[in-house]
C-alpha cells in the first residue's frame, strides 16, 4: 500500500488520533474516504477515456491495413473479367446441346364440369357428450 509498513500506518493513526481527537476522527475518516472515492472515480474515468482512444487508434490502423490489402487484391484481379458467359435460354431449348424444342400444341379447352366439387374442408366435429354430474356429498345432518 504505497510502500507504507504496518508500523508506519499505526504511527500515522496514533498521530491522527492525538491531533484530530477521538470525537472528530470518524468525521475526518469519512471525509477522507469520500475524497479517495472521488479520486478513484476520476482515475477510472481517465483510464476508460484512454482505453477508448487506444481502441479507436487500433481500429483506424486496422481499417488502413484492410484498405491497403483490398486495393492490392483489386489491382491483382483488375485484368480478369468476372461476368457470366451468355447462356442459352433453358425454356427455348429441349436439351443441353442447344437443339430447339418442338412447338407444343395449344392446350384444348376442357369440358365444363357439371358441378364443381366442394373444396376439401375439415370434417365437421362430433358433438361433445355432456359431462356427468358429480353426486352430491352426503349431508351429515341427513340420517339416511
Amino acid at each position: 500500500m504505497f510502500g507504507i509498513d504496518s508500523s508506519e500506518l499505526a504511527l500515522i493513526a496514533l498521530v491522527a488520533l492525538l491531533v484530530i481527537g477521538p470525537k472528530d476522527l470518524p468525521k475526518a475518516l469519512r471525509w477522507l474516504g469520500q475524497w479517495v472515492g472521488k479520486a478513484r472515480a476520476m482515475s477510472r474515468h481517465v483510464r476508460t477515456g484512454f482505453d477508448a482512444m487506444m481502441r479507436e487508434a487500433e481500429l483506424e490502423e486496422m481499417q488502413k491495413m484492410w484498405a491497403a490489402q483490398n486495393e492490392a487484391i483489386m489491382k491483382a484481379t483488375a485484368g480478369t473479367d468476372y461476368t457470366l458467359p451468355q447462356l442459352p435460354d433453358p425454356l427455348a431449348t429441349d436439351d443441353w446441346m442447344g437443339t430447339a424444342a418442338p412447338a407444343a400444341p395449344p392446350p384444348e379447352p376442357a369440358a365444363e364440369p357439371a358441378a364443381e366439387a366442394p373444396a376439401q374442408a375439415t370434417p365437421p366435429r362430433k358433438p361433445r357428450k355432456p359431462r356427468a354430474k358429480k353426486p352430491a356429498a352426503p349431508d351429515p345432518a341427513d340420517p339416511a
